[in-house]
């Protein structure tokens, strides 16, 4: 296990940081930032990706109610529009290091590198979500916080079933999109979004 050896190596706080929300045509990209304690076990934690909701829910109220130390960070359409989604996962990701109760003294990344993490120490992890129970932690709270932000999104613009495809480009979505038009939380950068806008509303 990463964090173990971490540990090893004398780190006394050490966290994984993953995040949701990249590829949606709409709403927030979320970032989470966790440090498990060394005797949590979840037999089912795994990256968020390959968990049912029902899992991911129950992990995510068992991590709460625990009181794991973990910090969020939110980048919300419009400035993943001004920044591009790259630097809008960085800035979330370093939100949610921000947010920790204490700084860590070493990360672990999911996939690559983020610069400027405060000068923490960090090791960047392919696949990390699947290989680093802190970071497939950092996974479920990111991942339940954006599935439960775009379910009230989707009461606010029902229109657009937002609690079904969470903002990703279904068939669903992409029919919505053409019969109403972007609302206020779309990515007005990303194709197809883009193509449906005036170029003065760009």
């Amino acid at each position: 296990m990463h964090e173990r050896g971490c540990l090893q190596r004398g780190f006394s706080f050490v966290a994984g940081v993953d995040e949701a929300g990249r590829g949606p045509l709409a709403g927030p990209v979320v970032a989470c930032c966790a440090s498990l304690p060394q005797e949590f076990n979840i037999g089912e934690i795994n990256d968020s990706k390959q968990l049912t909701a029902a899992v991911r829910d129950r992990i995510y109220d068992r991590i709460i109610s625990d009181g794991i130390s973990f910090g969020i960070g939110i980048v919300h359409s419009d400035e993943i529009d001004r920044i591009n989604i790259l630097q809008a996962t960085y800035a979330a990701m370093r939100l949610s290091v921000a947010a920790l109760p204490q700084p860590p003294d070493f990360l672990l990344i999911d996939g690559l590198p983020v610069p400027n993490l405060f000068g923490c120490m960090q090791l960047a992890i392919v696949s990390g979500d699947s290989l680093s129970v802190s970071i497939a932690a950092a996974s479920i709270i990111a991942k339940v916080t954006r599935d439960r932000m775009m379910r009230n999104y989707s009461v606010q613009y029902p229109e657009y079933g937002f609690h079904q495809h969470k903002g990703y480009g279904s068939a669903m979505h992409l029919a919505a999109l053409r019969r109403h038009g972007p609302c206020p939380i779309h990515r007005r950068s990303f194709s197809p979004v883009s193509e449906l806008l005036e170029p003065t509303l760009l």
